[in-house]
Parts: C-alpha cells; structure tokens; sequence
C-alpha cells in the first residue's frame, strides 16, 4: 500500500458524507466548531438551540461555505417538543444518524447556599435533557436498523470536584449523564448504536479569552496541565469527529478526557 493510499483510506475512514447530524447546543463556543468540523466532514448538520434566530443565522454562514447546515430552534428541556423536533427530521431526512449532545448549563454556588430551583434548572438543563434527547434519536435509529451513533459532551467534573468552587449541581448532572451513557451504550450495543463521551478540561473560548489574556491568569489555568495549554474548541471538536466516524466504531460506553494530560498526573 502506497503513501498515497494510505491517505485516501483516511480521508474515507473520517468521511461523513451521507449521514445526518444532530448537533443540539450546536452554535455555542464548543457547539459551533463542532457542527462546522462535522459538515466540512461531509454531514449534514442541524443546528438545535433555545435561540432558533441564532440557530439559523450560522447555519447561514456555514452554508455560504458551501456547506450542508440547517438551523432549528428547540429547547432541550421541552420532551414534546424533542419528540416534534424529531418526528419532523425523520420525514425530511429520514433518520439521524449521529446525535451530539451539546447542551449543559451552570450555576455556581456553594454547598451551604444551594437552592432547589438551581438545582432542578441545570439537572432538567442536562441530565434530564440529555436523557430524552438520546432516548428520541435512539428509537428512530432502532427503527431504522442502520446503527449511528450518540456523543455526549461531559466535563472533567463529570468525575472530578472542583476545589474551592461551588459545582455541587453541575459535577451532579454531568456525572449523572457520564453513567447514563454507559448505560445507553449497554442498552444500544445490539443495534450498532455506539454511545460515548467527550469531556474537556478548560476550554479557551471566546467566552475567556479577554480574562485569559491577563498573563498570570493564563499561568494559574495552565499550571497542571501536562501539555501546558488549554483546550481549544477544536480539540474537543477532533474527539466528537472520531466518535462519529467509522473509525470508533467497535467503541462504545467510553470517555475521552480532552485535557492535556491533566487527569494523567498527579
């Protein structure tokens, strides 16, 4: 096998040309990187968001690219209307091949200072989301019978606390949703449906980028990171393409850790 073959069965191992993307959180700081990777993959992406005005104008601009993105607007919380949202794909597209699992919210307080309201808004914002949103793609790609797969993205506090910060609800749902794909993934396996995580450490978005450019800001967030440097949108967007591609496809039930080696030291 020549040099030149090598690469082309690469380029067809990464290729996604022919399936369909549900990217849900899709034009977000990690969201967006994710959708765009994946349709210059060859995908088609949907782009699902709260914000169905801002859902459609990137997918605009993706598709000025040339690239295959349709915006749609959808709250993750609502299961009705994942279930709507879904009926409608299948019609247009049949069903969806590849679920990515943007979705996720946060709000900071101490143990002692925890409300239930907090509480319930990011477990319905991410576990409970995630649960239902994986639960609706899984029976049309059950009824289809042609496998696909599901990525989730987690967090480094999926299985980490976070010293000094209040994180008891967010390391709460995204530990949740990083044992509740392990079970979907159990669940999906006879079908060819792999389920899989993708959790960064700290990412560098637009989002932090003026409070990173502070130097000792930037040295303190980098400090034990092995390879001494924060993540960027696009490495996570790396890990999700793998997951999605016909490379993992004897993975399932898995986490990667996107996080310079943070989780490898001590």
């Amino acid at each position: 096998m020549t040099i030149q073959d090598v690469e082309i069965q690469r380029q067809h191992s990464f290729g996604l040309h022919g399936q369909v993307a549900l990217i849900v959180g899709g034009y977000g700081a990690i969201g967006a990187v994710i959708s765009e990777t994946l349709a210059i993959a060859g995908a088609i992406s949907i782009v699902a968001g709260r914000s169905g005005d801002r859902a459609r104008a990137f997918a605009a601009e993706l598709s000025d690219k040339g690239l295959s993105v349709q915006g749609i607007e959808l709250d993750a919380c609502d299961v009705a209307a994942v279930r709507r949202l879904l009926s409608s794909l299948k019609h247009q597209y049949g069903a969806i091949d590849i679920l990515v699992n943007c979705v996720g919210l946060n709000r900071e307080q101490p143990l002692l200072e925890v409300t239930e309201d907090a509480f319930d808004k990011i477990y319905c914002g991410t576990l409970r989301a995630g649960m239902f949103l994986a639960q609706a793609v899984a029976a049309q790609q059950v009824a289809a019978e042609k496998g696909g797969s599901h990525i989730h993205i987690l967090s480094l506090r999926s299985s980490l606390g976070f010293r000094g910060r209040g994180y008891s609800a967010f390391c709460a749902a995204k530990g949740g949703l990083a044992i509740l794909l392990k079970q979907h993934a159990t669940e999906l396996a006879p079908y060819g449906i792999t389920v899989n995580g993708v959790a960064p450490g700290a990412v560098r978005t637009h989002k932090n980028h003026k409070a990173l450019e502070d130097a000792a800001t930037l040295q303190q967030a980098i400090s034990d990171v092995p390879l001494r440097r924060l993540a960027t949108p696009s490495d996570v967007a790396g890990a999700v393409h793998f997951f999605a591609s016909p490379l993992s496809r004897f993975v399932t039930g898995q986490i990667l850790h996107v996080d310079g080696g943070l989780t490898a030291s001590a």
